[in-house]
């Protein structure tokens, strides 16, 4: 088929007419984020009628509701999010639980009738670059009948990144969008308290992950000191960037290896120049061959709560979905299985002004997020609790050692209960 150059206002009749009623379209999440896409179809509603929206859409970060283009269109999405919740409500979100690697693995065998690109612009070479967001798309795009590329001047090029062929695209359109931002978080006292936690468990050599949150920014201010430090990550952000100037990380191309970077207009441009960056897609960041292979891997998460037998929840608040597993399972387990690895679970140990605990008794959502026999450390504040070859009973006891000291008491007396029921 010959590629066609079309306007953007144009892209919505012409993903409608490739897709057809019920059809599916990809459009990709994070910074790949295909705001201009969005803007197009909300001033041409009519053209989402009938289609599905499907991506790996962040919460927090994504804020478009897709879904909500039309009263009979309809989105797919791993996570849950208060931003989509009318959708989800009225019946036209589906959510489907699964792992990043799972997810991969259905974009890479599942074709889409659509799949959308945000690019860079292409090089002499007609490759066009996924810059600093390749987390998914390579497998959507390899299995979608008809495929769109949005061209950004915006989008960075790294140079050890993922590449799309301009003449594999059916369709290609000129977008100018800002990439997605997200503003300098204020930490409490307890961040810091959890980050020094973790600090004194690493060494120089490891390979560090972290999950999107707190506990990363935290984390990424505390390293100075340690020498050879890898990076492994689903995503990397603006605390990354100090690092670049300084003697913690290995001076060698892939000591940084990420699928996507979120932060500032400052880290996109550095993390395009830094030759030590590489960007790879989930099915590399996120497969358990891959993590197993890194020697020293220490993945550290967020989690919301976790209870005395050990599981953990990172999905609800209470009975409202807030979220979804994402990459956590994927990097416990690697870890776990990594030579000298540490599977870290962080969080702080109370809310609500401390009156609730989040070391909790036993979990009361409606679904468990990590099972306990893949919970390994678990940091909050007030210590570390490693739960790995213990015991039902020595588990509890750690877990309500690292608990606020005001809640102790009553996890003990919980615990007891519990096991002479």
């Amino acid at each position: 088929m010959r590629m066609q150059k079309i306007a953007l206002t144009d892209a919505p009749a012409w993903i409608a007419a490739k897709a057809g009623p019920g059809g599916r379209v990809y459009v990709a999440g994070c910074t790949g984020q295909p705001t201009a896409l969005f803007d197009a179809f909300r001033a041409a509603p009519d053209h989402a009628a009938g289609l599905i929206f499907h991506g790996i859409w962040i919460p927090g970060v994504n804020l478009l509701d897709w879904a909500g283009l039309h009263p009979q269109a309809r989105g797919e999405a791993t996570f849950a999010s208060p931003d989509w919740q009318e959708s989800a409500a009225a019946g036209r979100l589906r959510i489907v639980p699964e792992t990043y690697t799972a997810s991969f693995h259905r974009l890479a065998h599942a074709s889409a009738d659509v799949a959308v690109a945000l690019t860079a612009p292409p090089d002499a070479n007609g490759d066009c670059s996924l810059g600093v967001a390749v987390d998914f798309t390579p497998a959507a795009w390899g299995r979608a009948r008809h495929r769109m590329l949005l061209i950004n001047p915006q989008m960075p090029a790294p140079a050890d990144g993922i590449r799309l062929r301009l003449d594999q695209a059916d369709a290609v359109a000129d977008v100018d969008q800002k990439l997605l931002t997200v503003p300098p978080v204020t930490l409490d006292s307890a961040f810091a308290a959890i980050a020094a936690h973790i600090r004194a468990l690493l060494r120089d050599g490891d390979t560090l992950q972290f999950g999107l949150g707190k506990v990363q920014l935290a984390m990424l201010a505390t390293l100075s000191g340690l020498r050879d430090i890898r990076l492994h990550a689903g995503m990397v952000s603006d605390p990354l960037l100090p690092l670049l100037s300084q003697d913690v990380l290995a001076d060698m191309p892939g000591a940084v290896t990420a699928g996507v970077a979120l932060g500032s207009a400052a880290l996109y441009a550095a993390v395009a120049s830094d030759p030590r960056l590489c960007f790879r897609p989930v099915g590399y960041t996120h497969d358990i061959r891959t993590l197993a292979a890194i020697p020293r891997l220490v993945a550290i998460n967020s989690v919301i709560e976790v209870d005395l037998f050990g599981q953990a929840n990172s999905e609800f608040i209470g009975d409202r979905a807030v979220s979804g597993g994402g990459g956590l399972l994927d990097f416990l387990r690697g870890a776990r299985i990594s030579p000298g690895g540490l599977p870290v679970l962080a969080l702080v140990s109370t809310a609500r002004g401390g009156s609730l605990s989040r070391i909790v008794p036993r979990l009361t959502t409606p679904a468990v997020t990590i099972p306990r026999c893949d919970v390994g450390l678990v940091v909050t504040e007030q210590g570390v609790a490693d739960l790995r070859g213990l015991d039902e009973d020595a588990r509890a006891m750690a877990l309500i050692s690292i608990a606020d000291p005001m809640h102790r008491d009553s996890l003990s007396r919980a615990w007891k209960q519990m096991r002479h029921q």
